[in-house]
């Protein structure tokens, strides 16, 4: 990912030194391993341990320029500080040993960071939830007035779809949670099974119940298709505040720095760029997991052809979600809301959003489903054709006047009557995941 969308922390974590860093964690709990077993000497294993540094970049870049071998420049970068018993370094391993269990370890570490951003945005988003929970706004389906909702029901059902992408990142993570060291081909044929079990642990890991000479690569397809889904809510929701702060609706605008300037060449712009940017990489995003899917099927018991997309995709994936997470948390926390603006858009179309209370409401009189509809279809048009308000339409009709109690059915109170049903249940999640946390 471009340094202008990778936050630091998050690059540190997908860093060549981190990664090196981790391949070295996982060789040295494999001597764990064998000197439990009584292979390697303990005495070496403790002077390993306190000797071996991971190397650098450059000093395993210059390597591979010989062996032609990513994993084989590392050992030999690590091993040549360490005198005879460097020798025991890699014993027993193949290169994915290292490679998978080091990337799980860094998936899990890159992961906690995306959980804490997750946190972020749903906190933020909740809580301007709670304060917009009875500002009136219109809800459109096809970009078309529907009926009248609040702003802060609109926001429960982001809260709520965060809610689903945690859970979903969380189980693809836990399905990372987990390490190989079983040779070749699976097989454990260079290495005992005990070693894998002993080294996983050491490094907070579960080893695999079956592996190839990799880890399948079903359970990395499934953790950058849920990164990607993640995206998409995200871009669901920054395409909504896009489509609310166009000038014909002006309902919401982003967050506006006094020295800010919008455009190089018109002084009143004030775009809504960031979430443009988050709409953006979220296609970034779901392009990646595409490239996930199309790793899992290799050639026998591996091939390499997942690597090097790999080595893209998943870091690119979890910077892009870091900055998304980020800015869309910034977002909502700073967004201008215009309540008036609201309102009048509300009632911008002459009151037609009565229009099912009225059918209902004859429906209920006695008349017939067809009739009704008819009945209430032709003054809604003529009040959208006319710009007339089709409240007054309908009282000076005696068809209607005359079977139902139109001040009943023109409440506008009536659309937000049970919002508190589904903001109680926000508030009953928000409560059972602080409890537990504490519990």
């Amino acid at each position: 990912m471009i340094a202008r969308y990778a936050r630091p922390a998050m690059t540190r974590i997908w860093s060549d030194e981190a990664r090196l860093a981790r391949m070295l964690e996982v060789e040295l709990a494999a001597l764990d391993g064998w000197s439990a077993l009584g292979v390697v000497p303990s005495d070496a294993v403790e002077r390993l341990r306190s000797a071996a540094r991971a190397p650098t970049p450059e000093r395993v870049a210059e390597l591979e320029r010989e062996t032609n071998h990513d994993v084989a420049a590392f050992v030999d970068a690590v091993a040549e500080t360490l005198g005879d018993d460097g020798r025991w370094l890699h014993y027993g391993l193949t290169s994915s040993d290292v490679l998978d269990t080091a990337l799980s370890l860094t998936v899990q570490e890159a992961g906690t960071l995306l959980l804490e951003g997750l946190e972020r945005a749903f906190r933020a988003v909740v809580t301007r939830a709670e304060e917009h929970r009875d500002t009136l706004c219109m809800g459109r389906t096809h970009g078309v007035h529907a009926e009248p909702t609040t702003f802060g029901l609109k926001l429960a059902g982001w809260a709520f779809g965060l809610e689903r992408d945690r859970g979903r990142v969380e189980r693809a993570l836990a399905g990372l949670r987990v390490g190989k060291l079983s040779g070749a081909v699976g097989q454990y044929a260079a290495i005992d099974p005990e070693v894998e079990r002993i080294a996983c642990e050491r490094l907070g890991l579960e080893p695999v119940p079956s592996s190839t000479q990799i880890l399948q690569r079903d359970r990395h397809a499934e953790l950058l298709t849920s990164l990607a889904v993640l995206a998409s809510s995200l871009d669901r929701f920054a395409t909504e505040i896009r489509h609310l702060a166009r000038t014909e609706v002006r309902e919401v605008e982003e967050p506006f720095g006094r020295a800010q300037k919008g455009s190089s060449a018109m002084p009143h712009k004030r775009n809504p760029i960031t979430a443009e940017r988050i709409c953006g990489l979220a296609r970034v995003v779901r392009a990646n997991a595409l490239v996930g899917l199309e790793n899992v099927a290799l050639w026998h018991e591996r091939d390499i052809s997942h690597s090097s997309a790999e080595r893209v995709v998943l870091p690119d994936s979890f910077l892009a979600i870091d900055y998304m997470l980020d800015r869309f948390a910034w977002l909502v926390e700073g967004l201008v809301v215009r309540p008036e603006r609201m309102r009048a858009n509300v009632e911008s179309s002459h009151g037609l959003f009565f229009s099912q209370r009225l059918l209902s409401a004859l429906v209920a009189s006695g008349l017939p489903r067809d009739a009704a509809y008819r009945l209430v279809q032709r003054h809604a048009m003529r009040a959208w054709d006319e710009e007339l308000d089709f409240r007054e339409l309908a009282r000076s009709d005696t068809e209607i006047a005359g079977r139902v109690d139109l001040d009943g059915v023109f409440a506008v109170d009536a659309y937000t009557a049970h919002v508190d049903t589904v903001l109680d249940r926000l508030r009953m999640l928000v409560a059972t995941r602080e409890a537990a946390v504490h519990a």
